[in-house]
Order: C-alpha cells, then structure tokens, then sequence
C-alpha cells in the first residue's frame, strides 16, 4: 500500500491524513527527518508558511524536506504551496524552491476575506476553500496548470509535485488527494522515480 507522509508541525495535518486514507493510501504523520524514511510522498499543509519555516529550522527537517522532494513527491496546499515555490513575495522569504513558480502570500486578502468557491476540475465543479490564501504569479514553462480561479491559477503540477493555494482537505471531494496518491504511487508500480 502507498504509504503518505503528512507533516504534522501545525496545520490542519489530521484532515488531510483522513483524506489520504479516503484516496486509498496509509497516512503518516511526519514530525522528524527519520520519519520520512519509508514514505512515498509527503503532504504539506496549510498554516503560516512563515512559522511553518521556523519549525522546520528548530526540526532541523528544512534540507531533509528538500532532498526528499528532489526524489520523491510532495503536495503542498496553501502554506504548503508557498513552500514548494522557487519564489515567494509580500514578504520575500526562502522557500523549498522544488517548482518553478512565484506565489504571492495572502494576495486574496485577510482572514476576513477567506471563501469558499467553485473551480472547474477536469470539466467537473470542485469546492475550493481559500483561507489567507496566496496566489501563483508566475508558472514557469516545466509546470501544467489544472485548475485557475478568478483566471488564477490555484491547482498546478511539475513533474512529481502538486500544489493547491486552498484546502481540498476541507473538502468532501477527494479527487485532488486520489490524484495525489496516484502520483506517490506510480514510484511503487513501476519501480522507477515519478
């Protein structure tokens, strides 16, 4: 069985681990570098991606992340997404760099300005919840955009990585963590990186 590691510093960690389960992997909860170890992929969720890069410094877990995801898959939703971004503004501050993208924090506005919207998802309509989300300024030639909202986009992939500016985890669609499982799986199927 697949096995997903979520990382479990701060966020919403348990709802994506019931979605992971929902889409048919193991979910792990991920709190150190050993813990990645045996995982097929790793979430990171939303939260405060500049507290996110503090825990990760105290965890000492910032590089074992990095080098994680030059082999192995990574989804990052909200914070998560600021993390995987090669560069982030509003305030300027470092980021895994693991996709070609450039993601303003908290564009959409305050936490008075969170929302909940429809987005086209492969011809389907999909609930997308935004929370002081950021916003993909720029999406560089390697990475494919899936979803856009208010003609941004909000759901893109790069190779093995996958980043969401809302929460599918609040969600009772599942299409977004299935996708995911998918690409963490396909290391398994083929016995080759994804």
């Amino acid at each position: 069985m697949t096995k997903i590691g979520v990382l479990a510093l701060q966020g919403d960690f348990e709802a994506h681990g019931r979605a992971i389960e929902r889409a048919g992997a193991e979910a792990v909860e991920i709190r150190t570098a050993a813990d990645l170890r045996g995982v097929d992929g790793l979430v990171i969720p939303g939260g405060e991606s500049t507290t996110m890069l503090k825990l990760l410094d105290a965890e000492g877990l910032f590089e074992p992340l990095r080098r994680f995801g030059d082999e192995k898959p990574i989804f990052g939703t909200c914070a998560g997404a600021i993390l995987l971004a090669s560069e982030v503004s509003n305030p300027v501050q470092r980021s895994l760099g693991l996709m070609d993208l450039a993601v303003e924090r908290n564009a959409y506005g305050r936490q008075i300005d969170s929302r909940i919207a429809n987005i086209d998802l492969k011809g389907m309509p999909t609930e997308a919840v935004f929370i002081r989300a950021p916003v993909i300024r720029r999406v560089g030639p390697e990475a494919t955009v899936l979803a856009r909202y208010l003609d941004a986009p909000v759901l893109v992939e790069q190779g093995r990585h996958l980043v969401a500016t809302f929460h599918p985890e609040l969600s009772s669609d599942n299409r977004i963590h299935e996708l995911f499982v998918q690409k963490a799986g396909a290391k398994e199927r083929n016995g080759t990186s994804n």
